[in-house]
C-alpha cells in the first residue's frame, strides 16, 4: 500500500508482533489489508467474549481497574473506573455504549489503522464494554472522512451479526447486543464526550453541563459510557489473559499498565506508528522514526496531539506515560509525536494551530468563543511583524483566561497549552514581531 496514499501505517513487521506483546496489532496483516471475520477467529478472535458472557459484568469491571487500562483519546481516565460509575440496577433501564471514532485531533492517526483493518476488535471490546455496564445497544460515533474504516466497520458489524455476535441471545448467554454506525460531519468538539451525545441524538454538538455525567444520564437521557476506539481495543486482551498479564506488556517503564499505539509526525525520515510498552521513552520513538528528516536538528515536540504542551529536546528521556508527561508540564494526549525541526519559525506555527481551535470552537462560551479569534489576530500580527508592544502580554493573558475551569469545557484549554508553552520556551520568536518605532531623522525636534 502506498505510503503516499495512505498515512496510517504500522512500522513493524509480522515477526516483530507477537500474541503475548502487542495485543493491538499482532493480527494486523503484513500487506495492511483488512482482516475479516474468518481471518479474525482463527487468530482467538471472540474468545474473550466467549469467556466473559459465561460470567458476572462486576468481574469485568474489576479486572479492568486491576488492569489499570487509562482511556486512549486523550484523559488518561481509568476506563474501569468510569464503567464502574455506570448507573445500573433492576430499575433502571438499560443504556448505551457509544464508541468515540471521531478521530479530529490535528496529528493523530492511530484509530484510523485499527478501524481499517482490524475492526472486529473493536467489535469485541465494544461487545465486553456493553456487557459490563448492561448497555443494550452501542453507537460507533465515526469522522465522516473515514470511508475506508466506514466500510470496514460496516461489513464487519453485519459479519458478527450474522455469526451471533451481535444480536439477541450472543453465545446463548442471555445478553444481546447490538452496534450502530453514524457518522458525523466533522466537528472537532465531538471529540468530548457530551457534544458527542448531543450530536449522536441529532442536536447541535455543544457540550452538556456536568453532573449528571453520562455514567447517570446520557443519550436520550438513559446510562451511558463513552470510550475511545483503543481504549476498546485494549478490552478483549485484558479479559483474555488476565491484569497482571496486562499490567506486565509495560515491562516496568510504567505504572500504567499494557501497550500503546505511539506515532511521529512531521519532518522525520519515517512517520508511522508503532505497538510498544506504556512508558518508552520518546527519544526510542522519534530514533524509529529515523530522527529528522534532512539533517534538521530539532527544536521542540508534541507528545500527542495539537492540544498538548511543547516540550524540549531534552525532554526526550521522558517515559512516555500520563503522569511522566504531565509532571513535564505537558500532556501524553492521543500518544501521537509532532516534531518541531529548527527551521520552523513557531508564530507561523502556533498561528495555524490556533486558527485550528477557533474555527473549532462551538461558541458556546464567550472567552472561547471570543478569546481563540482575537488570539489569532495577535499571532498574525506578530507573524507579519506589525505586533505592538504588549501583545505578548495579551496572548500570555487570553491563554490563562482560556485555561481549565475558566471555560465550559476543554476545547480552549487544550487550545491555550501549546501557546502557553510556546511563549514559555520560545518568547524571543514572538518577540521579533513586534514592529520596531521608525527612528527620527537626524536633527529632527522632538
Amino acid at each position: 500500500m502506498s505510503a503516499a496514499v495512505y498515512h496510517s501505517r504500522l512500522r513493524q513487521s509480522a515477526e516483530e508482533r507477537r500474541a503475548e506483546t502487542h495485543p493491538l496489532t499482532w493480527r494486523l496483516r503484513e500487506d495492511g489489508e483488512l482482516v475479516g471475520l474468518a481471518e479474525y477467529l482463527d487468530k482467538d478472535g471472540y474468545g474473550a467474549v466467549r469467556e466473559a458472557l459465561a460470567g458476572d459484568p462486576e468481574a469485568v469491571i474489576a479486572t479492568m481497574k486491576t488492569a489499570n487500562v487509562r482511556g486512549r483519546g486523550g484523559a488518561g481516565f481509568s476506563a474501569g473506573t468510569k464503567w464502574g460509575l455506570t448507573l445500573t440496577g433492576g430499575d433502571l433501564p438499560r443504556g448505551y455504549l457509544v464508541c468515540n471514532a471521531d478521530e479530529m485531533e490535528p496529528g493523530t492517526f492511530k484509530d484510523r489503522l485499527l478501524m481499517e483493518q482490524l475492526p472486529h476488535l473493536l467489535i469485541e471490546g465494544m461487545i465486553l464494554a456493553g456487557f459490563a455496564n448492561r448497555s443494550r445497544q452501542g453507537y460507533v460515533f465515526l469522522r465522516g472522512e473515514y470511508r475506508r474504516a466506514a466500510r470496514a466497520l460496516g461489513q464487519a458489524i453485519d459479519e458478527a451479526r450474522e455469526a451471533g455476535w451481535l444480536g439477541g441471545d450472543i453465545g446463548g448467554s442471555g445478553f444481546d447486543f447490538d452496534i450502530a454506525l453514524h457518522t458525523g460531519a466533522g466537528r472537532y468538539i465531538c471529540g468530548e464526550e457530551t457534544a458527542l451525545i448531543n450530536s449522536l441524538e441529532g442536536r447541535r454538538a455543544n457540550p452538556r453541563a456536568k453532573p449528571p455525567f453520562p455514567g447517570q444520564s446520557g443519550a436520550w437521557g438513559k446510562p451511558t459510557v463513552v470510550n475511545n476506539v483503543e481504549t476498546l481495543c485494549n478490552v478483549p486482551g485484558v479479559l483474555r489473559h488476565g491484569a497482571d498479564w496486562y499490567q506486565g506488556l509495560s515491562g516496568g517503564l510504567s505504572e500504567d499498565g499494557g501497550t500503546k499505539l505511539f506515532g511521529v509526525s512531521g519532518r522525520v525520515a519515517r512517520p508511522g506508528l508503532w505497538e510498544l510498552p506504556m512508558g518508552t521513552p520518546a527519544a526510542e520513538l522519534l530514533d524509529r522514526a529515523g530522527g529528522l528528516a534532512g539533517g534538521r536538528d530539532l527544536k521542540a515536540w508534541l507528545p500527542g496531539g495539537a492540544s498538548t504542551g511543547f516540550l524540549l529536546p531534552e525532554h526526550l528521556a521522558l517515559a512516555l506515560d500520563f503522569d511522566t508527561i504531565g509532571r513535564a508540564g505537558s500532556r501524553l494526549g492521543t500518544g501521537l509525536m509532532t516534531v518541531v525541526p529548527d527551521d520552523q519559525p513557531m508564530p507561523a506555527l502556533l498561528r495555524n494551530l490556533e486558527t485550528f481551535f477557533a474555527r473549532e470552537s462551538c461558541g458556546w462560551c464567550t472567552p472561547c468563543r471570543e478569546g481563540l479569534p482575537w488570539t489569532v489576530r495577535l499571532l498574525e500580527a506578530l507573524e507579519r511583524g506589525e505586533g505592538e508592544p504588549g501583545d505578548l502580554e495579551r496572548l500570555e493573558s487570553l491563554a490563562r483566561d482560556l485555561g481549565p475551569g475558566r471555560t465550559f469545557c476543554a476545547h480552549a484549554p487544550g487550545a491555550a497549552m501549546p501557546l502557553e508553552s510556546a511563549l514559555t520556551h520560545f518568547r524571543e520568536e514572538f518577540e521579533a514581531g513586534i514592529a520596531r518605532p521608525a527612528p527620527r531623522p537626524v536633527g529632527e525636534e522632538g
